[in-house]
């Protein structure tokens, strides 16, 4: 009985909060609102917030539980929003997941914008700059370089390959059999994070399948239903829920795998001198109290600028290194007109698409991701012919629907031929 009066209590609070909402922007001139509230559950969310941009214009609203936000679905009003305007679209929604996964909004990623948050991304932003600008693009090619021979399996000896690579990364394939490849890239993109954050600690051979498999436990509890109903209905964390309690779980073991980095960096770190990411930005921090400044930069914000670092810069280049793969697949007629491909990913090379963001939430790891998408595609294309299995469909080329934030690939398989060798003669060689 308690239980039933405190659901109706908490329901016609609800009510009345969604209709007083209503009635301070009644003289408001606002984009058409789309009808329900529960869009953001539904399957293949790209494909349906287009469908809902065709029949209600490039800017329309949509309700998130009790909070309604505006949907931007064309290049033109992206930009007028973020660069013309970013003051009034620069910041985040405060919704509970967001509180729970970032810190109560300490990072990049999900941080409203202030003075401090601006402070924080320079302070990444710089030491991202300060790795990819010296050794990472020589790394990023030997890793690939060596991720392609390790692709050729038993039928070839390739030579001997750095301690990081001979656990964690090597493309489990025998011959030509068909191989999953989204797991490899996502393990790749996962090692050059590794590398940049930790530096050559990540020689220990369980860190990046340690790292890698904490972001995917994470990002899949985070996507879950049971957790998206939370951000819609947030009094509903008041009540019993496994996904809740799982994500908290997630949440606390990134946490203490961080914290262990940053522990080991602090006891070795020697002043004036940094190894890594990780070390430009704790010494950072360091002159940040004492010189004067928009609030005070703590070792929290590291902490999660590794969090963002990973998260935003794992998946999000796996899956598009996976796209690349599904539609060479569908199309391999261009395969060779893609080798000097470095023109189509310089920044502003294709004018209808935005695929970094722009204004002040543009994209940090945008000249990484630019490099690894060159130099892995490169080097894959160099190496191998790409083949569908000898049964089965081609990839899919749309969209896992419930791929939550990320826009995934759907599952599929490619055998990766050695360039030279004709498809009977490996076969052949691969079953001896």
């Amino acid at each position: 009985m308690v239980l039933a009066g405190l659901l109706l209590l908490l329901t016609l609070l609800a009510g009345a909060h969604l209709l007083w909402g209503r009635w301070k922007l009644r003289n408001l001139h606002l984009p058409p609102l789309a009808p329900g509230f529960l869009h953001l559950l539904q399957p293949n969310l790209p494909i349906h917030l287009l469908s809902l941009t065709q029949k209600l214009g490039p800017v329309y609203r949509l309700r998130l539980g009790l909070q309604e936000l505006v949907v931007l679905n064309s290049k033109r009003t992206i930009e007028e929003a973020m660069i013309r305007k970013w003051v009034d679209f620069a910041g985040r929604p405060q919704i509970p997941s967001y509180k729970l996964v970032s810190q109560r909004c300490q990072d990049i990623s999900l941080g409203g914008y202030s003075l401090l948050w601006k402070a924080h991304k320079k302070l990444t932003r710089s030491a991202l700059l300060l790795g990819t600008h010296s050794s990472l693009e020589p790394w990023v090619e030997q890793l690939t370089q060596e991720f392609c021979e390790m692709s050729l399996g038993s039928h070839s000896q390739p030579r001997s390959a750095s301690p990081l690579l001979e656990a964690p990364l090597r493309m489990r394939v025998q011959a030509s059999a068909p191989v999953t490849i989204q797991k490899e890239f996502s393990l790749l993109t996962c090692s050059i994070i590794c590398y940049l954050t930790f530096g050559d600690k990540v020689k220990e051979d369980t860190l990046v399948h340690a790292f890698h498999d904490c972001v995917q436990d994470l990002m899949k509890t985070w996507d879950h239903w049971s957790i998206q109903i939370l951000d819609l209905v947030p009094f509903l964390r008041f009540f019993p829920n496994p996904g809740l309690w799982r994500l908290k779980q997630a949440v606390e073991n990134r946490d203490h795998m961080v914290e262990k980095q940053l522990r080991r960096h602090k006891e070795s770190m020697v002043a004036g001198q940094w190894r890594d990411m990780m070390d430009y930005m704790l010494q950072g921090v360091g002159r940040q109290r004492v010189e004067e400044g928009p609030g005070q930069l703590l070792e929290g914000h590291v902490h999660m600028s590794v969090v963002d670092l990973f998260i935003g810069g794992t998946e999000t280049t796996a899956s598009t290194l996976s796209w690349a793969v599904a539609f060479l697949l569908h199309h391999p007629e261009p395969r060779s007109v893609l080798l000097p491909a470095d023109r189509f990913l310089e920044p502003g090379a294709n004018p209808s698409a935005l695929a970094f963001g722009c204004g002040a939430r543009v994209c940090l790891g945008e000249s990484l991701a630019r490099l690894e998408l060159f130099v892995v595609l490169l080097r894959l294309l160099q190496a191998f012919t790409l083949l569908p299995p000898p049964v089965g469909a081609l990839p899919s080329l749309q969209p896992d629907p419930y791929c939550g934030v990320n826009l995934k690939v759907q599952p599929f398989q490619v055998r990766l031929q050695p360039r030279g060798v004709e498809d009977g003669a490996w076969e052949s060689a691969s079953a001896q």
